[in-house]
């Protein structure tokens, strides 16, 4: 979209995403691009502090509307919830649909019509909701109970309809159409193709299944973390109106249980209503109101740093070592890397800013409906060594450089021996590794002294 190289994933070509949230991040690219200042940290850094600016606005926004239901104690103290929460520190910088819908639905819930709000406006939260579905049309799961109680409360319903939903709507779809037809060169509807793949067929599960309960069990208690007992204690103290926030938690559990595959990040939006009955419970504590706030403090503390800073941080860390790799000097033979990791797994161009030839071991799902299809990592996996002998024939397909996981070090050290690869870069990755994940990452390089390698692609 901007400097006319990179990357698209299956889900591009099949038509899964638009084009509308990537061209907020690329409008930021093209401007520095201008300017002249697109360096690798600025690319790294500034969507990263875009989606932060927003996640902050959404967050005075929540302050703001519990200020106005209630008063400023209660609104403090949601705030707090809201603020020390492990996995909105996760989540929030991310440049993910997940975190920009749960933005979106804060601020249009600021502008629903819930009993005591001085702040209600149809226009205004119809159309914020229509731009979440329009990034993420999963974003209608939450808000149907409440699509649905704004509705029956309305005296007007034609009203409501023909002159705020339908007009809002027809706008904010049409938008979509077009920024699509741009980019896609042809008329196409992502929405439906995005929920046809994710909801009709359920075809995710190729990524993963758990058991319906998951979301009970393990999701929802794990994102609350140390706030469950508080959000449960709120749940009998918050006052009736705030039964249709309740309704949308558990409703939107519910519907994404019937989905075999979950992940954590898909609940996320119903986070923040889960932090109004959160802080009801710390307004009514007396005694142990400041061993209270204390614990939530620092447990949140500990896991937000750990997940931010710690966990999983390898697959990052590598990227900048593969853009100190891709230079332009010609008396030095081409680099190229092969990332032989779970597709993903690391970050891609917007790491590295420069055209240098890149692959990754790719995990399309089968649309073809074959029986016992493997992707090309599964069959990677069934037997590195063999795969890398038959894929890398001979020399001159070799890519100077492996990015690998330390668990697949041992499998393959035949394979890295003979082509002449050496270890080069280790990087910390996670305390946990479990399957085909490793503690560490690892870089080998192959020293050129002939002709330089074309990988494969």
């Amino acid at each position: 979209m901007v400097f006319n190289y990179g990357y698209l994933t299956w889900e591009w070509t099949e038509r899964l995403r638009g084009y509308t949230f990537p061209l907020i991040f690329a409008s930021i690219y093209k401007i520095l691009h201008l300017l002249g200042k697109d360096t690798v940290q600025l690319l790294i850094w500034i969507p990263r502090l875009a989606q932060a600016l927003l996640s902050a606005v959404a967050d005075v926004r929540l302050y703001s509307l519990m200020k106005q239901l209630e008063n400023q104690e209660v609104a403090r103290w949601v705030f707090f919830c809201q603020l020390c929460s492990w996995f909105t520190w996760y989540c929030c910088t991310r440049t993910l649909t997940n975190t920009m819908e749960t933005v979106l639905t804060i601020i249009a819930l600021f502008y629903y019509p819930l009993e005591g709000s001085k702040s209600m406006n149809s226009v205004k939260y119809s159309s914020l909701v229509a731009l979440a579905f329009i990034i993420r049309p999963t974003a209608v799961i939450p808000w149907t109970p409440l699509l649905f109680r704004h509705f029956c409360q309305e005296p007007r319903k034609l009203d409501l309809i023909l002159h705020h939903f339908l007009p809002v709507g027809f706008v904010t779809l049409s938008l979509s159409l077009m920024i699509d037809r741009i980019f896609f060169g042809q008329w196409t509807l992502v929405q439906f193709n995005f929920l046809k793949f994710n909801v009709l067929q359920n075809l995710g599960t190729f990524y993963g299944s758990h058991p319906w309960h998951w979301y009970f069990s393990q999701g929802f208690p794990v994102i609350l973390g140390t706030h469950l007992p508080f959000f449960i204690h709120g749940c009998f103290l918050a006052p009736k109106r705030y039964r249709i926030l309740l309704v949308t938690v558990l409703w939107t559990l519910l519907v994404y249980s019937m989905l075999s595959h979950k992940e954590f990040r898909f609940i996320y939006p119903v986070l923040p209503f889960c932090m109004v009955f959160c802080g009801y419970s710390l307004t009514h504590l007396k005694t142990w109101k400041k061993p209270a706030l204390s614990f939530l403090f620092l447990s949140n503390l500990f896991l937000a740093l750990y997940t931010g800073l710690v966990h999983q941080r390898g697959t990052l860390d590598v990227m900048s070592h593969v853009q100190k790799v891709c230079y332009n000097n010609p008396n030095k033979p081409s680099a190229s890397v092969f990332v032989m990791m779970p597709c993903h797994s690391t970050p891609y161009y917007s790491h590295v800013h420069c055209p240098l030839p890149m692959r990754f071991l790719q995990c399309p799902p089968d649309l073809t409906g074959k029986s016992q299809y493997l992707d090309e990592a599964d069959i990677f996996y069934l037997n590195p060594l063999n795969w890398l002998q038959r894929e890398f024939h001979d020399d001159a397909s070799l890519p100077t450089h492996l990015i690998i996981f330390s668990i697949l070090e041992e499998e393959i050290s035949a394979f890295l021996t003979s082509s002449s690869y050496n270890r080069t870069a280790v990087f910390f990755h996670t305390h946990l590794p479990e399957g085909r994940i490793g503690s560490h990452v690892y870089v080998y390089e192959r020293k050129l002294t002939g002709k330089f390698n074309k990988m494969k692609f």
